[in-house]
């Protein structure tokens, strides 16, 4: 036994033949009214084809159809159900989808590979003067946008070589101090040849070449007088 909720809160009703006359033409209408009234607005909503036909108890007809006519739809109907009872089985059906789906495939492969070639500089020939100037375009842009990394990429190094060139001169600066200050303190009979060629030999270590300990001069020249070339 069935039984359905009235969504207006008047209560379940159950799911049975009404057998008072009355009462079940009143249902029958509004009933009919309203499944007439969901069938337009599936056909309009989700542009479905939607066919209903409804015969009463006295068997009156009624009808809807958002297409030219029910019978379209009923041929339609028939024609599906045809070409169902004569496809092929599920093995074949899903052959056929793979092999459209790898058609599809190569051609894109080979979409690709004739694109590949053509911004090599390849295939041309069969290029026109339309086809000709995109691919320019397509190259001009590839280029700018190379360039412009390209140029990101070497100003980051130079501001790391610039802080490592300042790094290296404090270290410097320091380093000719002391030297300088081992230098007086062997004058003065406080330090031996052998410490201060130590001191030498840890400059040295430290990628300083002789005029930066002899003659107090840098290795690198002022970041204002450097030439960059990025192009």
């Amino acid at each position: 036994m069935s039984v359905f909720i009235s969504p207006m809160g008047r209560g379940k009703i159950e799911i049975k033949r009404i057998e008072n006359t009355t009462n079940r033409q009143v249902t029958f209408c509004k009933r009919r009214n309203g499944l007439l009234k969901k069938a337009y607005e599936l056909s309009v909503l989700c542009d479905a084809e939607v066919a209903l036909i409804v015969f009463s108890s006295r068997g009156r007809l009624y009808e809807y159809s958002n297409s030219n006519s029910i019978r379209s739809t009923i041929d339609r109907y028939k024609k599906a159900c045809s070409d169902n009872s004569n496809s092929g089985t599920v093995t074949e059906i899903n052959a056929q989808y793979y092999q459209q789906e790898s058609a599809k495939l190569r051609q894109q492969i080979q979409m690709l590979q004739n694109s590949n070639r053509h911004l090599m500089g390849d295939s041309l020939s069969s290029l026109t003067v339309k086809e000709l100037k995109q691919l320019e375009n397509r190259l001009e842009r590839g280029i700018t946008r190379i360039r412009s990394k390209k140029h990101e990429m070497l100003l980051a190094e130079i501001e790391f070589l610039q802080k490592r060139e300042i790094e290296l001169e404090n270290e410097s600066v320091c380093l000719r101090s002391k030297i300088a200050e081992m230098e007086r303190f062997q004058q003065a009979n406080l330090v031996t040849g052998q410490e201060l060629n130590a001191v030498h030999a840890l400059a040295s270590r430290n990628f300083f070449g002789p005029a930066i300990i002899e003659g107090g001069g840098t290795a690198y020249s002022h970041p204002d007088k450097k030439i960059l070339h990025l192009g």
